[in-house]
């Protein structure tokens, strides 16, 4: 019987495979949650390069917020990343929910994301 980590390592490399088909060169918006932080970044797999990223630990979103791990912290990285995003020039991404569902703190980071300019 397989445990949970292997699970969720299953789901994710099964959720980055669907995306590589379809990414046609685009870079992915990649999500990492922890129970205390929520973390995006938007990497270009041709080039193994992270372009942007944003997360709940900088100190201008820190103070800005009650706590990391909730649906609030989540829009406003959604936010901060896709502003970061257009200030590099990336408009069109593909998004990567990782082994997570899209409920919660992923769709709230992805609302913002697409909210903020980002089109995916």
């Amino acid at each position: 019987m397989a445990n949970s980590t292997n699970a969720y390592e299953r789901r994710r490399d099964r959720v980055r495979r669907s995306i590589k088909k379809v990414a046609n060169g685009r870079p992915r918006l990649s999500v990492f949650r922890s129970s205390k932080q929520i973390y995006a970044q938007i990497i270009d797999d041709g080039k193994g390069l992270t372009l942007v990223s944003a997360s709940t630990i900088e100190s201008d979103l820190k103070g800005s917020l009650k706590t990391g791990a909730d649906v609030a912290a989540a829009a406003a990285v959604g936010k901060l990343v896709a502003e970061r995003a257009l200030a590099a020039g990336v408009k069109q991404v593909v998004f990567d929910r990782g082994g997570y569902m899209y409920h919660g703190r992923v769709k709230a980071l992805a609302d913002a994301a697409r909210d903020g300019g980002l089109e995916f």
